[in-house]
């Protein structure tokens, strides 16, 4: 029994979903997101009152049950409120430049690396150059996006420099000490 999938999705105001055979579209105040509904799931909107059912009881299909009520609800709320994720730089010399849709990251290397943000992501880089916040109405998108960035320059384990999630831990290896 899928716990989540069978709760309902309530549509705030302003936020439309429209279903057009197995392709659903909601368009809210940020922009618009599709989905296409997978093979014998149900999706029906009553009253702003969203309800995901399967016709099946197969392995796939309940495995497919609580994913697409989770991909709907973050695309309500994507439409409303927005995804971010918000990366920082540690390191001398290590920092964030531009924002919009380009960003220069220097990050040690000989040239700095130029990302190009996908579609629907925007970046906004702090007063300091070092905190980063990539937004957008996509939550895959952002994230991803944001894990890109991050491989650029992964956390060393011994001094913490290089590129990391705002709330991450990165716990310090001790370096080597001397014999006396």
């Amino acid at each position: 029994m899928s716990r989540i999938g069978n709760q309902t999705i309530t549509l705030p105001t302003g936020v439309t979903l429209t279903q057009d055979n197995r392709v659903l579209t909601v368009v809210g105040p940020k922009g618009s997101l599709t989905l296409t509904v997978p093979f014998k799931i149900k999706v029906e909107v009553n009253d702003n009152i969203v309800t995901v059912s399967r016709l099946s009881e197969d392995k796939k299909v309940k495995a497919n049950h609580g994913t697409t009520r989770a991909h709907i609800q973050n695309m309500v709320t994507g439409v409303t409120v927005g995804w971010t994720k918000e990366l920082e730089i540690r390191g001398t010399g290590y920092k964030f430049v531009g924002g919009g849709d380009k960003l220069t990251v220097s990050a040690g290397y000989i040239n700095p690396v130029v990302v190009t943000p996908q579609e629907g992501v925007t970046f906004k880089v702090s007063d300091d150059t070092t905190k980063l916040t990539v937004s957008g109405i996509n939550k895959v998108f952002v994230g991803q996006t944001a894990s890109n960035i991050r491989k650029i320059r992964t956390p060393e384990p011994y001094k913490g420099k290089g590129i990391r999630y705002l709330d991450e831990f990165i716990k310090l290896k001790a370096g080597k000490t001397a014999k006396t």
